[in-house]
């Protein structure tokens, strides 16, 4: 899997600021990382039993439709983020979307990096780069009560507010197209 590093402009914080993220692939030597990150109030709050959790993320590495990044900043990991097609796991409140559109799972694991526009900024950057590399859409589909990841989703150009029964409970499918 390839790395890559994404350079925009964007505002954070009231001020412009020169974002620079670095996406490199999720490896066996990031699972001690990803469960400290797991362990996380806001994480664990949004995604369940840090466990089983880290279990599922270690079996997803030998998963050839996923695609799995530790997102840096300025050199410093900060989160996690996967994509895949979603057609790899048809799921009744997705089928409206095409099989070839990507979905993403994703999370701030450092608190500090919260409630900064980091969020948003990354999201929107891979969002763009699926886009460029042919995805027809992209999405994500956050629980319906996680208004804080729906915002940040949102300002990263995801669009969608619609709450829909999935099988883990409501959530609120957004869509990001081609924002050229």
């Amino acid at each position: 899997m390839d790395s890559f590093v994404v350079e925009s402009f964007t505002l954070l914080s009231q001020s412009a600021k020169q974002m620079l993220y670095y996406f490199r692939p999720f490896t066996d030597a990031d699972l001690p990382l990803v469960a400290r990150w797991l362990k996380t109030p806001e994480v664990t709050r949004w995604w369940g039993d840090p466990e089983h959790e880290l279990t599922v993320l270690a079996q997803d590495l030998d998963e050839p439709s996923i695609r799995q990044w530790i997102v840096e900043y300025r050199g410093r990991p900060f989160a996690y983020v996967q994509a895949y097609p979603a057609g790899a796991w048809p799921q009744t409140h997705l089928k409206h979307l095409c099989a070839d559109t990507q979905m993403i799972d994703a999370f701030v694991g450092e608190p500090d990096m919260l409630n900064q526009g980091h969020g948003s900024a990354f999201l929107r950057e891979l969002a763009q780069m699926l886009i460029d590399e042919g995805s027809p859409a992209v999405a994500i589909d956050p629980d319906a009560k996680n208004e804080r990841a729906r915002r940040a989703y949102a300002r990263a150009g995801f669009e969608g507010d619609e709450i829909v029964n999935a099988a883990e409970g409501s959530v609120v499918v957004m869509v990001f197209r081609h924002h050229g």
